[in-house]
């Protein structure tokens, strides 16, 4: 049971801490308008995340399987969702100038962005497909897996999300901030890639 919850927790932060979509947007969002303002649609985020490994647990997971149209679908919705924000950070440009990035996103599209997330249906159902022994019943599963995903997921999004903020203040001229959201669309959209390999 120890190496299984040691897993467990690799799993949670390799997955929750790396580059993704998610923490690509957080990145975005702090640089442009800092930690508190990003702050709802982080949690959105998180939310998103944690419900959809809480669902996978309860057995959610058995019936993607059972329907990969299904699977298909929410793939397609995904990737256009993500590099249609790969676009808009990409076409931003200072936080004063930008015209495509005015607002920081809120918790509802936070929420509905991690809901489309390819990589966070492959996170949730890829733990529970994995870790299914940590508890004898769905409903226990789900009970450990939401709150864990949930606090996993907004502390990442919090580092790199304070790291852009910290970025922003070295950001002086126009093309510097042009470079730098051009690179944060190119890494959004490299994120997708992936997902779709078999």
């Amino acid at each position: 049971m120890v190496e299984t919850l040691l897993s467990f927790a690799l799993f949670t932060v390799v997955t929750c801490f790396t580059p993704g979509g998610a923490n690509m947007l957080a990145t975005a969002s702090g640089a442009h308008f800092g930690y508190r303002r990003s702050l709802p649609v982080m949690t959105g985020i998180a939310i998103g995340l944690g419900a959809m490994t809480a669902a996978a647990a309860g057995g959610l997971a058995g019936m993607l399987m059972a329907a990969p149209t299904l699977q298909l679908y929410m793939k397609i919705a995904g990737t256009a969702y993500l590099l249609w924000l790969a676009l808009r950070i990409a076409r931003s440009g200072p936080p004063h100038l930008s015209r495509s990035m005015t607002r920081p996103q809120h918790f509802f599209s936070g929420l509905w962005m991690q809901c489309h997330n390819p990589k966070g249906w492959a996170i949730a159902l890829g733990a529970a497909a994995t870790f299914a022994g940590l508890s004898a019943s769905p409903g226990g599963l789900a009970l450990l897996f939401g709150p864990v995903f949930f606090v996993a997921a907004l502390s990442a999004m919090s580092l790199w999300c304070l790291a852009g903020q910290w970025l922003s203040k070295r950001l002086r001229q126009g093309w510097h901030w042009r470079a730098f959201n051009i690179t944060l669309g190119l890494a959004l959209a490299t994120t997708i890639a992936p997902l779709w390999l078999p």
